[in-house]
């Protein structure tokens, strides 16, 4: 046990309900809580591992609109989505909730009213844009207009998808409704307000002197920089039908705003599950930590701590470990655009491969900087060092412990022990040491390349000691034989310490790839006692398996990832890609039909069949050709801009329709005497206007 059990309050930010969950939420905060909270487990503290879908907002009634459906199916069906991955991914929660449950909107409620009746909001009213065609006024997404940074018509309030600047509605350019396509007008509404300024001495002493050592770079400078700019009030409550109602009279049409509302789903989720919740939220005693990507750093280290502080019976979380972005194939994951790697998808076409994702993203963790995770480097990870490392070691262990030991956990034999098993043991105790520290620094890719290192130690053990060498196939015969027994008791000793060392690596893995370090348990038949076995203490241990103990056959950890397994995931975000564009690509614009004219003004044209019999580009000029054609009577030189639609060798001979009395009209000081017809295709390439057939040069066009 311990000696100094505690008690830990893990929470991972609440992924919204409006779609699946992909490989960016599992990197940014999904699985490092939950590797955080297996090793806190394994070192018999207390904790409670807090998560659950955020059910409220914009995003939900956008993707009801989109689904056309209620936000409540969407909610339901999304949580559904979510949680059965999470689930079967391994994150081992101790309540996966959702913020429409009743217990939360009790909580959100005594929570907002506790507030409310201390005096502690700002209540003003303001004008804020409305949809008079729907008679409501309108959240953030359902405004859209012109970005005045960028000029992209299809910016929404809140941000310019184009250029990626953050908005205000009242920024926006022509501001309209997504709704009814109609302008918008100014409306007077009351709402309540976190007066965030007044809270501002407060966090920049806890912040910014009292976590300026303890919390990470990127979490401690975004903190930093919003305090030193001032903090303003912020409103804590929406004109939405969607969302938990605000408790007042003459609140109708009002519900609390998702921000507000989400985090204290931590709370009632911690609720659910016992009734001794306070000791986790109201006891000093407990360790609260925060999972998040870096989108919710400002949320979760200024916002809801201002609101616990507010209360007054809540602790503040001690640390808050967010992690930087992670992106794909060199973009960044987008819903919208369906570039994501979706879990659900993933546990469908890798089945049983949820330890290969988890190492690939713990490996390659986002902590300090945005990372980007390549389908290559997936196959690559898992090919050479979890197959060839990790993979190699305890098959080889296995396979010779059966062929030399008769599949039974062989004797150690301390008299031949030399200096060699003194200090891989010595070293695996300094690997699961330096594990340790930088776990409890949050430092997880760190750890995760230290296990590694003690699969290292085995394989370079079991190369060095070439068991295979000193055995011979009747190495149970001839008991007489002095040299041969000693070679039985040295191949017996090797594999003795191999297959310790196996049980030992099951343990420093199991916060990183539990499904693994239960199969490795497997072979020993200690399944029925392995949550008992796999304790952090237990590391190090060279007494884990009994001698004797028989063991199975083996079993591939894990497997070789095809090329074509590969390709067919990058051929399915190229698809992707590919559709979004099409789906989204801008309008063609037409251009207007100019004035009307007679026919006597059409007539007095002289268009004429002409061949290009020379063509060069024009010096100093990108888009200009002069071309020489001939019309069978003469021959014309005219400047024509097609010079980035084609190659000069490629259109002599090329039959054309030139309009011949067009007034002479000089172009980098050549003279151009007439001007050939072209047309553009939907994708802005020119095209001649040409006969369906060669036609004699001269010929009249009418």
């Amino acid at each position: 046990m311990s000696n100094n059990p505690q008690r830990y309050l893990i929470t991972a930010a609440l992924p919204y309900a409006n779609g699946p969950i992909h490989i960016g939420h599992l990197a940014g905060c999904h699985l490092p809580a939950d590797i955080y909270a297996r090793f806190r487990r394994m070192q018999n503290h207390e904790v409670l591992f807090i998560c659950g879908t955020d059910e409220h907002g914009v995003p939900i009634t956008l993707a009801a609109r989109k689904e056309n459906t209620t936000p409540q199916a969407v909610a339901d069906k999304y949580h559904e989505i979510i949680d059965k991955a999470l689930y079967k991914f391994g994150i081992s929660f101790d309540n996966f909730s959702r913020t429409t449950s009743e217990v939360h909107r009790e909580t959100a409620t005594d929570f907002f009213l506790d507030l409310y009746n201390k005096n502690l909001f700002e209540e003003k009213t303001e004008e804020q844009f409305y949809d008079e065609d729907n008679k409501q006024f309108l959240a953030d997404r359902y405004i859209m207009g012109t970005c005045p940074k960028c000029g992209n018509d299809r910016a929404y309030g809140d941000q310019c998808e184009k250029c990626g600047s953050t908005l205000n509605p009242r920024d926006l350019i022509n501001p309209h409704s997504t709704i009814s396509s109609k302008p918008l007008v100014m409306k007077a509404t009351k709402h309540w307000y976190i007066p965030l300024d007044k809270y501002e001495g407060w966090l920049r002493e806890w912040i910014l002197v009292g976590h300026k050592d303890d919390w990470k770079t990127n979490v401690y400078g975004q903190c930093k920089s919003w305090i030193d700019g001032g903090l303003q009030p912020r409103a804590v409550t929406r004109d939405l039908d969607w969302g938990v109602p605000v408790p007042l009279p003459n609140a109708e049409g009002k519900v609390l705003y998702v921000w507000f509302d989400a985090p204290i789903g931590y709370i009632s989720a911690t609720k659910e599950i016992t009734p001794d919740w306070k000791k986790f939220w109201c006891d000093e005693k407990t360790h609260l930590v925060h999972f998040l990507g870096k989108d919710n750093i400002v949320f979760h280290c200024i916002i809801f701590p201002t609101m616990l502080k507010m209360h007054g019976d809540y602790i503040l979380p001690e640390n808050v470990p967010a992690n930087e972005f992670l992106n794909l194939e060199g973009d960044k994951i987008s819903t919208s655009r369906n570039w994501a790697v979706w879990l659900h998808e993933y546990l469908e076409e890798f089945p049983e491969q949820q330890d290969v994702l988890r190492y690939v993203l713990a490996a390659n963790a986002p902590e300090t900087k945005d990372n980007d995770f390549t389908w290559k480097d997936f196959q690559d990870r898992c090919n050479s060092e979890l197959v060839s490392v990790l993979g190699n070691f305890f098959n080889r262990t296995i396979v010779l412990s059966q062929k030399f030991c008769g599949s039974k956990i062989p004797k150690r034999h301390d008299d031949l022990a030399t200096e060699t098993e003194k200090n891989m043991w010595l070293e695996f105790n300094a690997i699961k040491k330096r594990m340790e520290e930088s776990m409890s620094q949050y430092r997880l890719r760190e750890a995760l390349a230290e296990m590694m290192n003690a699969a290292r130690l085995g394989n370079k053990y079991l190369t060095e000691q070439e068991p295979w060498k000193k055995a011979k196939d009747d190495v149970y015969v001839g008991e007489n034989d002095f040299e041969q027994l000693q070679n039985k008791y040295r191949v017996e000793n090797c594999l003795h310490h191999c297959l310790q060392l196996s049980a030992n690596l099951a343990i420093l893995m199991y916060p990183f790839m539990p499904f693994t370090a239960k199969k490795i348990l497997l072979h020993f038949n200690i399944s029925k006692r392995a949550n008992e076995l796999l304790k952090w203490e237990n590391a190090g241990r060279m007494d884990l398996l009994s001698v004797g103990y028989p063991i199975n056959n083996p079993v591939l950890l894990f497997r070789k990832i095809e090329d074509e397994e590969i390709q067919l995931q990058v051929e399915k975000l190229k698809v992707s890609k590919a559709n979004y564009l099409a789906a989204n690509a801008p309008a063609k614009v037409v251009e207007p039909i100019k004035p009307e004219i007679t026919f006597d003004d059409f007539a007095k044209m002289d268009l004429r069949i002409g061949t290009i019999v020379e063509a060069e580009k024009v010096p100093k000029a990108d888009k200009l050709m002069k071309l020489t054609v001939d019309l069978g009577f003469e021959k014309r030189t005219v400047v024509s801009g097609i010079a980035l639609h084609y190659k000069p060798e490629e259109i002599i001979g090329q039959q054309v329709t030139l309009l011949c009395n067009l007034a002479p009209r000089k172009m980098k000081g050549i003279e151009s005497q007439g001007m050939i017809l072209m047309a553009e295709d939907a994708d802005g390439k020119l095209k001649f206007m040409m006969p369906n057939s060669k036609t004699e040069n001269g010929s009249g066009v009418s």
